[in-house]
């Protein structure tokens, strides 16, 4: 009661008039007159949080399926052109699937290692080359550029492969590792990580085309979100593609 009657004594010293049953905003109180006094009594209301948006239970509904119309969209965004962009994606995951994820260690997959050198990324072969010497023996000659041995080393052993090579010189020996449950397993996880490498290729793609759509000044607020969503749709099917290419991958790795 004296915090009610100190709120009160406050309202009448700043000279606010207040009538009875008169709410107070500010202070979401309600005032209202005894029945047996000219004083005002003070009411404070406590708000219950409204429930969250989905039901009583708070949990939001699971999104439908949306339906993607390419002749419509086509008006606003250069659908041929995502679609090939994205697509691309996909084929350069299945180069980097087939390269880089051979159970045999063979010259194509050495080759192709990127090497930073001199402040740029090299393919392997570019910097020297790369022999079979014997089946259990791979041989990377190093004669033309020897001052990018301690860059190819470092290239090889961070490769993913499973590779140990031991240098002579400026010749590079490499053993065709054993075929090994823990060499499988390395190789799905590399598996996952070109997924990922190749799935936010698709996500970008999408995200250049959403953002020039909202930049696009002549386009009504809904059609950019309907396209918006069209667009997402659209990626995400590639994204499942990318996702089935990586199951068959690691099935075929750990040899399932």
């Amino acid at each position: 009661m004296s915090c009610q009657r100190a709120v009160l004594s406050l309202l009448v010293r700043s000279g606010t008039v207040l009538r009875a049953g008169t709410v107070c905003q500010s202070q979401k109180i309600l005032l209202r007159p005894q029945l047996h006094s000219p004083t005002f009594s003070v009411l404070t209301r406590f708000y219950a949080k409204g429930k969250g948006k989905g039901g009583s239970d708070g949990k939001h509904k699971k999104k439908g399926a949306v339906t993607v119309n390419e002749n419509e969209l086509a008006e606003i965004v250069d659908v041929d052109g995502m679609k090939a962009q994205m697509q691309k994606a996909l084929v350069v995951l299945k180069d980097e699937f087939v390269k880089n994820l051979s159970l045999r260690s063979t010259t194509g997959s050495i080759e192709t290692i990127k090497v930073k050198f001199d402040g740029k990324d090299h393919a392997l072969n570019e910097l020297a080359q790369v022999v079979r010497k014997n089946p259990k023996t791979l041989v990377v000659n190093c004669t033309s550029v020897p001052q990018s041995i301690p860059n190819i080393l470092q290239a090889i052993k961070q490769s993913g492969m499973n590779l140990n090579p031991q240098q002579d010189g400026t010749t590079l020996f490499i053993p065709v590792p054993v075929v090994t449950k823990e060499h499988r397993e390395g190789l799905a996880k590399n598996a996952k990580a070109l997924f990922i490498k190749g799935r936010d290729a698709i996500k970008d793609v999408q995200n250049k085309h959403i953002r020039s759509l909202k930049k696009a000044s002549n386009v009504p607020e809904d059609t950019v979100f309907a396209a918006q969503q069209q667009i997402t749709a659209m990626a995400d099917k590639y994204v499942g593609e990318a996702e089935k290419m990586l199951q068959v991958k690691q099935a075929e790795l750990i040899g399932k």
